[in-house]
């Protein structure tokens, strides 16, 4: 896969509209507990992190940005790669890494589920 091929990756489970096409800069950032810079640092580092700009230059991610954004979240803040090794992992497998981080989040959502339920007997 090229830098520049688009290519459908699994959804965060934290999206709450589903039916959304875009999304701000802010509303990513907080999908991902990240600061803003981050996620425009990001942008610079990887490309093919595309959001689309409007006329003032907001950014606004695709549902797939936000994909490669929950990927890279996971390779860098979960297991610790750096961005140049976090690159790597992307260019060799980017479709294991991103159902990898899907899994994660899935089973962190379980988790938490679970512990409440726990809480309240």
């Amino acid at each position: 896969m090229t830098d520049n091929e688009q290519m459908e990756l699994p959804l965060p489970d934290s999206f709450d509209d589903k039916e959304k096409l875009y999304y701000s800069i802010g509303e990513t950032s907080k999908m991902f507990d990240l600061p803003v810079s981050t996620l425009r640092y990001w942008e610079n580092e990887f490309d093919i992190i595309k959001p689309r700009k409007n006329k003032k230059g907001d950014r606004f991610f695709s549902k797939n940005d936000i994909s490669i954004i929950r990927t890279i979240h996971y390779l860098t803040k979960v297991k610790g790669y750096t961005l140049k090794g976090a690159k790597e992992a992307l260019r060799t497998n980017m479709v294991k890494e991103a159902e990898n981080a899907a899994i994660i989040e899935s089973l962190t959502k379980i988790k938490e589920m679970l512990l409440k339920i726990r809480d309240e007997l």
